[in-house]
């Protein structure tokens, strides 16, 4: 566990972690003669340094040898240190940790264990993920629950004296926030949303997926009762992977998921069966080799330090906020007062076909984003399309630079 004593933050060596990502010396994606790839997508699916990739690849390998359950039953100590590593991450106890396939995943799970009643009301904000949001429009019509979003102020953050006026008027069973939406850099406070949650003692469901393995989470502070994060993105580990944090007030509530097979709970009779103890009884029993993968992920960010990753990220986002700010015709899109490794930008000057056409000839990797993943965020912006940019601690100013240039060019139609 954490503690408030006070720890230097060491630098990130540049060198070294760039030498650890193989991604970064690849070649063109185009061939011979074309500008190698600039990484920008770590908001997508981040690139996996080289300890993921060589624990997975030795999974597989020994796999092939002795099959699937000998793998597992002799990498076993491996697979098990995700518990430790994960904990320490978001300062939680390794008992609250469980493996999930993915964000989502862990939020279906999460969602089928809280016995709603028709008139239950789940309070939610504008930004919450889309795959968050079609879950709860789906219990919605199936269960009769009630879906109310807080409402935001005009810079975009959201309005936490509105937040507190729906929890005494509604008494929502759930609160759920998505911590940084997919389609904009905000940064919601997670905090403050925790210490209000707790004080009207209602179930607090946090969607960390954009947040964990980039900024410092604390997961005592938070005070969330359900944390659910993604291997695939900041923390830089396989597809397929992701973990839950419960709390111990779940865990003693007794709640369970609608579907739980033999990993979270002991038959024990022809109509019986016991729940396990842990926040395990969330987990699937059927695991791949991209779980030990995972494990070297969040082992790698720890390494690193949690504290000198966010401190290396705000340096790039800085930059890379500056230099695109500063572009007639370019309009960045992230709203509110505290931002992240976001970056969505849109432009009525040129066409979304002809920035998109300069940053891939240019070799960067990037995501467009169109209005049907952020329906509520993109009608009030007045915008169909952004281009969400996402660096991260192993991007380099001289990068970061070299994109800020595409897109200036693109905006008056020169190229590089």
């Amino acid at each position: 566990m954490q503690t408030d004593q006070f720890i230097p933050i060491v630098p990130i060596d540049k060198r070294t972690v760039r030498a650890d990502t193989p991604g970064l010396d690849g070649p063109s994606l185009d061939g011979p003669g074309q500008p190698t790839t600039l990484f920008m997508n770590s908001a997508g699916a981040s690139l996996m340094p080289r300890p993921v990739v060589t624990a997975m690849q030795d999974y597989l390998h020994l796999e092939t040898q002795v099959g699937g359950y000998e793998t597992e039953r002799l990498r076993a100590d491996h697979i098990g240190q995700l518990y430790g590593e994960a904990a320490r991450l978001i300062n939680v106890r390794p008992p609250n940790i469980a493996f999930s396939y993915s964000t989502t995943a862990a939020y279906m799970q999460v969602l089928s264990a809280i016995p709603f009643q028709s008139g239950d009301v789940i309070l939610t904000t504008t930004n919450d993920y889309i795959s968050n949001q079609l879950a709860f429009l789906n219990l919605q019509q199936r269960l009769g629950i009630r879906l109310i979003r807080i409402q935001d102020l005009d810079n975009g953050d959201l309005d936490l004296m509105h937040l507190e006026q729906m929890i005494q008027q509604y008494r929502p069973v759930l609160v759920a926030i998505t911590h940084i939406p997919t389609n904009s850099g905000l940064v919601q406070p997670a905090e403050t949303i925790g210490a209000i949650c707790s004080r009207y003692d209602c179930w607090y469901l946090l969607d960390a997926a954009q947040s964990v393995g980039q900024l410092s989470l604390d997961g005592e502070r938070i005070q969330a009762d359900f944390l659910v994060a993604t291997g695939r993105k900041f923390l830089r580990g396989p597809r397929n992977t992701g973990f839950l944090y419960v709390s111990d007030k779940v865990l003693a509530s007794g709640l369970t998921p609608l579907f739980i097979d033999r990993q979270g709970a002991d038959w024990t009779g022809p109509d019986t069966f016991a729940v396990r103890t842990d926040a395990r009884r969330f987990e699937p029993q059927e695991k791949s080799l991209s779980v030990v993968g995972l494990v070297e992920a969040v082992r790698y960010a720890n390494l690193l330090g949690i504290e000198a990753i966010g401190q290396a990220n705000q340096g790039l986002m800085h930059r890379l906020r500056t230099g695109l700010g500063q572009i007639d015709g370019l309009d960045l899109m992230d709203w509110g007062s505290v931002q992240s490794n976001i970056l969505t930008f849109h432009s009525t000057r040129q066409s979304l076909a002809t920035v998109e056409a300069a940053l891939r000839q240019g070799g960067v990797l990037f995501t467009v984003q169109y209005k049907q993943g952020a329906i509520i965020d993109f009608t009030r912006k007045g915008i169909d399309w952004i281009i969400r940019l996402s660096p991260h601690y192993f991007n380099t100013e001289a990068e970061i630079d070299t994109v800020v240039a595409l897109i200036s060019h693109a905006m008056t139609g020169k190229s590089v």
